[in-house]
């Protein structure tokens, strides 16, 4: 079988992306949500987090006044960029809707948004699918609706960039968040299932050739084992116990071992 010749990376096209981690407490530990792409998308067959491209409009000026709690200035920062850090943070809210119908907000009277009722749940259901289909722009929810993104409490957790190969690459951004209540409902046309699982059962279903995931999300995975609760781990996360590294041949920029001595 002849091998498809790698594309050189100047020549590969460079997407920039985020993806989010939705962490609860389970009965048995902090679980993750996590999704199955369709086989005719990108990572097809893979399990993976909710995600994906920074669109031109997650950067757009007017979606700074629906974030609460960080500026692009602060954002930038902390991704090391000049600016359009804050766009990442939005996109990840923006594709967590999109994909799974979490939508992580303030509502109008600066509560964390909730799905209230059925009716409540059909016009948001209706944005998720004008959203999709291209009809309209993430800010034109967030104008009419009057939420703020939740920003605040959305943690940076890593750094990937896809290796060299493939025609596209994607330099993706990790971010990580308590999962709020009554909202999870993935989209079947972007997944064909989901899962709320354990991180060390979701690695072990891998070793049984249950779940194939790729190395990005494997690592993410066993660096969030051993958490005995949510608070704990997000707490790790704020402490900046990421330290930046990098591999070469990945061009991973990511977590270094995390001392769980005190993290409860």
């Amino acid at each position: 079988m002849q091998r498809r010749p790698l594309t050189p990376a100047s020549k590969a096209t460079m997407h920039n992306a985020a993806t989010i981690l939705l962490v609860s407490d389970g009965s048995d530990g902090v679980e993750v949500f996590m999704m199955k792409r369709p086989a005719t998308a990108d990572f097809g067959g893979m399990y993976v987090f909710p995600g994906g491209k920074v669109d031109a409009l997650d950067d757009h000026e007017a979606m700074a006044g629906h974030c609460r709690g960080r500026t692009d200035a602060q954002t930038s920062v902390q991704l090391e960029m000049a600016s359009g850090g804050l766009a990442y943070w939005v996109a990840a809210v923006r594709e967590c809707f999109e994909e799974c119908g979490v939508l992580l907000a303030y509502d109008a009277d600066g509560e964390p948004f909730e799905l209230a009722d059925e009716a409540h749940k059909q016009r948001f259901n209706a944005y998720r699918e004008a959203l999709l289909s291209g009809h309209q722009a993430f800010f034109d929810l967030c104008h009419q609706e009057g939420v703020s993104l939740a920003v605040d409490r959305i943690l940076y957790f890593s750094h990937w960039i896809t290796p060299e190969g493939p025609p596209r690459r994607y330099d993706t951004r990790f971010f990580i968040t308590s999962a709020p209540v009554n909202q999870e409902d993935h989209d079947h046309r972007e997944t064909e299932e989901s899962v709320w699982t354990r991180p060390e059962e979701a690695l072990a279903r891998h070793e049984r050739g249950e779940l194939n995931m790729i190395f990005p999300t494997l690592t993410t995975l066993k660096s969030i084992c051993g958490y005995a609760s949510v608070d704990a781990l997000l707490a790790a996360v704020g402490r900046g116990e990421h330290l930046p590294e990098y591999i070469p041949d990945r061009g991973r920029q990511g977590m270094q071992p995390v001392n769980r001595a005190n993290t409860g």
